[in-house]
This record gives structure tokens, sequence and C-alpha cells, in this order.
């Protein structure tokens, strides 16, 4: 079973794992430098480097890596820890890089309006994948979105049934409107996704969480949005407003989102009353 073709295979799937690579060997040591062992998701194993209680080790350090998304390196003594006594003529020491296979970060960009297409441009270059989607032909067309990987001209009620985001996955919603924004949080707060951030004013963000939990969707599903999304950058132009949405993603799939606004925030500081901040329709989707 080729190692190369089951990590591709893995990350089609959206699924993640973490390859285990010896990278420097000196001594005798129960496998070869170089040799490679893929720890899936599910904690099962392609190839290996050599079996035994290093194997074990690497193992479990491949599961942290798969949480942590960053690589590590483990050194082996085979001859000073008794704990790697197999009985074998093997005395050497060996050093093992563990490296985190990822899903392609899928984001899923729900409008086509300006911001839409700058944050296309610069999320692209970040190295995101993308899903546009708008119920308006003329906006939602491949000219106008040559980046992203699907566009789709749906109502809004119609894609959110066919969409299934997991866990690698981000969502925008930057639509024309609070109702339709409404509907697609509704939607997106009850999905896997790791990130779901609505544009919009304070005010805005805080009046349709109060209405979806009249509504019954439970509020510590509010607790992980981001909005008014993107970094407190100053960002007033369409192609700021991108930048400062790519930068949150990045700060998001980097693991460096600590102190980041969530909606938990506004709703321990601000009543609707006091949300007020700059009018809602500055910061939608344009027509």
């Amino acid at each position: 079973m080729d190692i190369y073709e089951q990590i591709v295979e893995l990350r089609r799937q959206g699924r993640r794992g973490a390859v285990a690579t010896i990278v420097n060997v000196r001594g005798s040591i129960p496998s070869f430098k170089t040799a490679k062992m893929l720890v899936r998701d599910d904690g099962s194993i392609v190839g290996t480097i050599g079996g035994g209680c290093v194997e074990a080790d690497v193992w479990q350090a491949a599961r942290e890596v798969m949480e942590s998304e960053k690589p590590r390196t483990l050194k082996f003594d085979l001859n000073q820890d008794p704990k790697y006594d197999t009985g074998l003529v093997c005395g050497g020491t060996l050093e093992v890089f563990v490296e985190p296979v990822l899903p392609p970060a899928l984001l899923y960009v729900f409008g086509a309006g300006h911001v839409s297409i700058n944050l296309c441009k610069v999320a692209s270059h970040a190295g995101f994948e993308l899903i546009v989607t708008d119920d308006r032909a003329s906006y939602a067309t491949k000219e106008r979105f040559p980046a992203a990987r699907e566009v789709h001209v749906l109502d809004f009620d119609e894609a959110l049934a066919k969409l299934e985001p997991n866990e690698a996955s981000y969502i925008v919603i930057v639509t024309r409107g609070h109702r339709d924004d409404m509907r697609i949080l509704r939607w997106a707060v009850q999905t896997r996704a790791r990130y779901v951030g609505m544009i919009g004013s304070k005010r805005k963000v805080i009046e349709i969480s109060k209405t979806l939990q009249e509504e019954g969707v439970p509020a510590h599903l509010f607790d992980r949005v981001h909005a008014p999304i993107g970094l407190d950058i100053g960002a007033v132009t369409p192609e700021e407003i991108a930048v400062a949405i790519t930068a949150e993603l990045i700060a998001i799939r980097r693991h460096a989102d600590e102190g980041l606004p969530h909606m938990s925030w506004f709703r321990s500081q601000a009543s609707p009353a006091e949300a007020v901040d700059v009018p809602d329709a500055a910061l939608d989707e344009d027509e």
C-alpha cells in the first residue's frame, strides 16, 4: 500500500493524519533512514519505522501532532533506555520527524458582492480553497470568481441542504441582507465548521443572535461565531475588509486566535440597546 497515495486519499476525504519519518540514524536500529509511517485520525497506520516501543511512542506523538497541527522531532537512544531493549542487536540512536497531514482549508463564502470578490482573491493566495454561493446568476459566476473551486447559483435554503462542512471548513457570511444572513447563520452554527463569521455591526450581530435564540437555537452555539467579522484593523473598503477577514481565518488556522472576539463576548459586554456603532448598511454586502 503506497503511503503517498494514502496521504492523498486522506486529504481528499477531508481527514487528518501524521507522517513519521526517520531522519537521522547512528548505529544499528531495527529499520532504515527515511522509513515512513502514516498514522490516520482513526489510529490505523500505513508503513512502519521498525515496530516495538519506538513505533508505539511515535504513534502516540502522531496523535498529538494531529491535534496541535504542529510538527515534532523525537529522539530515541536505544542504548540507554531499557524499555527499547528488544533483545535484538540494535543499539543505535535515531531521530523521527512527525508532521501533520491536514485536509485542505475549505472556505464557504455566502454572498457574491464586492467583499466576496476581494475575499476570494486574498484567501486563495493564503491557501484556502473556495466555494462561493449566491442566489443571483449575474453575480455568482466563474468569471467573477476564477480562484473558486466551485461557484453555485442556488437559493440559499437549497444550497444549505446540499453543503456539508467538516472540521476543516470555514464559513463566511457576507450576503446582501439580514434575512439571508440569519438563515445561513442558523445553519452554520449547527455545522462542524471550524470557523463561522458574519459581516455586520455589533447591533446587527446581537439582534440576529437574539432572534435565533428565540426560535430555539441554543445560545451556546453562538459562542464560536466571529462577528463583526475580521480583525479590527480599521478596514473600510471591500479590499481592506477582505484582508481583515483573511487575517482572522489565518489566525484560526494557525491556532493564534486567543483573544479574538466572539459573539459570547458581545453577549457579556452589551445589550442590543447599547451596541450602537457603525450603521449596518455600511457593513453589509452591496447589491
